[in-house]
Parts: C-alpha cells; structure tokens; sequence
C-alpha cells in the first residue's frame, strides 16, 4: 500500500521541527495486523540527529500533522518509537467503489504518451522447437509489453528471426541426412546438428513435395530450396507455439533481409564516419571502451567476415531509425556479458544511453517427482514450451513463470502445477474465483446490479 502524501507530510513535520532535509520517509505495512494498516520509523531514523528520544520525537511529529486530510483514522506509537497509523475506513471503501466501477480499465495512465517502445523478445533461431526458457522470457516480454501500453506507451513486440549463419546451415545438413535415410543411404547426423523427431518430419514432407527433384546432389539452389522450407517450417512451428501461451507479435524481422537491405554496411559506415573504427591483426575494432565497455570489440574479422556483434549493432540502429524512442531486449542469462557492449555500441552511434535496456531472464529447470526433466522425443535434447503447455495449461504456465523476478532462477515443479491444492497458487486463485460465483449463484446475486454505494 503506497500513501505518498503521507510519507511527504511526514517528511515535512520533520522537517518543520529541524530535521535537515536529507532522509526519506518509508511506510511499511505492520508484521502484525492489529498495529494498523502502515507504520513509520522515521522518529527513529531522526532522533540521533535531533538529540531527542524516538518516542518523544514521534509524539511531536504527530502533533503536526492533520490525519483526517490524509485519510488516516488514527495513528498511536508503539515500541522504541514506530508510528502506526490506521487508514480510513471510508477512504479505503472508496477506493474499493473506484475499482469496481473502473473495471479492466483501474490503474490505467497516460504516462508514457508519446513514447514508442520497441520490446523484443524470444527471437529465437527456427532451428527447433521452443524450450521453456523460451515461455518464460516470452511471458515476461509480452507482460512489459503490456505494462507500458497500460501506461500509455505505443509498443511494437518484435520477434527477430535468426534465419542466417551457421545454425542455420547445420538446419540444412540435419535435413538432408535424414533425407538421404529415407533413400536408404547411411549418412549420419552431421556434428552441432540437430537430432529430433521433427527433422524427419520434415525431410518425409520434402520428399513428398518436391519429390525427385532432391533426390540427387543438393547444390546452392537445392539447399536454397530446403533452407526456405525448414525456416518457414520450423518458424510457423515456434509462432503457433506462442499463440498457445497467448503471446501475439506485432512484427517478425529477419537476420536475413538486415544483410539484402544493405544496413550492416551502412552501420559500418557510419561507425567509420564517427572515427571509432580503428585495424588491427588484419580486423575491424569497434571502440566500445570509450563508452564504459571493458574491452573493444572486433566488427570484421581478418578474413572479412562479420562477427555477430556487427549485425546486431545494425538492427538495432535500425530500430533508433524506425522512429523508437527505446528498444527493451529480452535475452536469456548466456547474454549477460553481452549487455555492456551493446550499451556501449549504441552511445557510439550517437544514441542516448537509456535508449537501450536488456532484461536477462534466468535459467528454468523443469522437474517432475523431485528430478529434473531433460529430454523431449520431438526435439531430442530439451523440453519443449509446446510439452509444457499441453501438460499443465496456459494460465498454469505463465503464472509459474511470472511468480518469480527474471532475476531468479526459478525450478518449474510439474506435479506442483497440476496439483488440486493450496499448495498450488493458480489452483488457490481459481478456487477463490469459484466460491465468489458460488456466493453470487445462492444469493442469487447479480454483481453488477450491486449498489457500490
């Protein structure tokens, strides 16, 4: 329970009385409920510095504010000097009517009007099926996406597609080794690739789509063809997946129409133009130190390949180009040391640090019987956010993964989510939403012909 005119009316007593003007005011709520509603330590914090005893000092702090104007029904002290106070009960019953008649509408602002926000989240490669890592950061993406269009932000969720490199390619091997399986040749995975059931999945639909037209060597445009193919594929796959979990994107941008669109050059360019581009050992450097980075950071290496930092820098110039006024990454905790690069790379290119901001989503491990659950048959190496979903429901599953700060690394307890209990949180909310209807229904209760007044 916030009550700032409280804490400032505090802060002011204080200071009428001669208290410098170099504290803040903290309200709490009380350990005990029958303290009161909210309790202050500010006489305590104070009464060192103003030679008085804590209790003698609340007493005279008391003395100088007007409780009924700040919507407090009594206030008494209590141990070596805590003030409680107890709220209104006419005040509080209000509020409780302001609720009501607002709806899903309570609490929304116009704070943030005229901001455009840009969050990014889950952009994963569309190498495999989403992993539960995925539905967590997923979950916390489209939450702040939705707290800042609460607010009055204009907010674009963006998938960035990682449809080009190597994983990409190692895609195409995987493929065309169970492709050739399928002609009865003996051809094994190839290492780094991928080993689940969907990659059969999609050499058997190849097959019968285009037929004899891959049965023979695969050169550029055969893998050209089943490149196509599996991103779409396994993207479409990823997409479906998120609408499980209730999570719609307003934009899907792709690794590989930033390279034809020509901007990783452009990004070089104008990095170059800003004299923060220096050789070295046969390489481009970018000068991130000299935007707080511990280290600088090489853009194109010796042999003239890009390294993943440059396009990415791209992207996100692009995104300052785009019209936003700030760009909310969701990474997961291996992206952790990237955070401070990526700071420092968009001051380079002239843009306000607080333009950029990551939230780092920590690790989920998923258990069932008190031991952890690796392996899912369709993708062959983890559980899938498709599994999970289908297992527990999505209301289950984006409760469990909000319960906890992205901060924490959280254990995602199976038989916990499907359990009919108080034990399980979601179970407890429904079960309370259920005797509400059941009050409604035997009193025959219509809650919106209720009198609020």
């Amino acid at each position: 329970m916030r009550f700032p005119e409280l804490a400032e009316a505090l802060a002011r007593a204080a200071q009428r009385l001669g208290a410098a003007n170099d504290f803040t005011v903290q309200l709490e709520r009380p350990r005990e409920a029958t303290h009161g509603d909210l309790a202050s330590n500010v006489a305590m914090i104070l009464a060192g510095r103003m030679k008085q005893r804590p209790r003698d000092l609340a007493q005279v702090i008391l003395a100088e504010l007007d409780l009924p104007s700040l919507h407090i029904e009594s206030a008494d002290i209590a141990g070596p000097g805590f003030i409680n106070f107890t709220v209104s009960r006419d005040y509080l019953l209000e509020q409780l009517r302001g609720v009501v008649r607002s709806g899903g509408e309570y609490g929304r602002s116009h704070w943030g009007k005229g901001c455009k926000v840009n969050v990014e989240f889950v952009s994963a490669n569309p190498t495999g099926p989403l992993h539960v890592g995925h539905g967590r950061g997923a979950s916390v993406g489209d939450t702040i996406a939705r707290l800042l269009k609460f607010t009055g932000h204009e907010v674009i969720r963006e998938f960035y597609v990682n449809d080009a490199g190597v994983q990409i390619e190692k895609l195409v091997d995987s493929m065309e080794a169970r492709y050739r399986q399928l002609q009865g040749h003996d051809l094994d995975i190839p290492e780094g690739g991928y080993h689940g059931d969907y990659i059969g999945e999609l050499a058997q639909e190849l097959r019968e789509k285009y037929g004899k037209k891959l049965d023979g060597d695969w050169g550029p445009e055969e893998r050209k063809l089943v490149r196509d193919y599996g991103v779409e594929r396994v993207g479409g796959e990823q997409r479906n997946t998120m609408q499980l979990l209730r999570v719609e994107f307003d934009e899907f941008r792709s690794e590989s129409a930033l390279y034809e669109s020509k901007q990783i050059g452009a990004t070089l360019d104008d990095l170059a133009d800003r004299g923060l581009i220096y050789p070295r050992e046969g390489a481009a450097w970018l000068r991130t130190t000299a935007f707080g980075d511990d280290k600088d950071r090489v853009l194109v290496k010796s042999d003239g390949a890009f390294t993943y930092f440059l396009p990415d820098i791209a992207y996100h110039r692009e995104k300052s180009r785009r019209g936003f006024d700030k760009a909310i990454d969701v990474w997961g905790a291996d992206h952790h040391g990237y955070v401070a690069r990526m700071t420092a790379a968009m001051e380079s290119l002239g843009l306000d640090r607080e333009f950029f901001e990551a939230v780092i989503v920590q690790l989920v491990r998923v258990e069932r019987g008190g031991e952890e659950v690796k392996f899912s048959k369709r993708s062959g190496e983890y559980v899938t956010l498709r599994d999970l979903i289908e297992e527990v429901g999505t209301d289950v599953a984006r409760y469990f993964f909000l319960e906890r700060g992205p901060q924490q690394q959280m254990v995602f307890d199976l038989d916990l989510a499907k359990e009919r209990s108080e034990k399980n949180p979601v179970y407890k909310v429904q079960y309370a939403h259920a005797r509400i209807r059941s009050l409604y229904r035997r009193g025959e209760i219509d809650p919106a012909a209720i009198d609020l007044d």
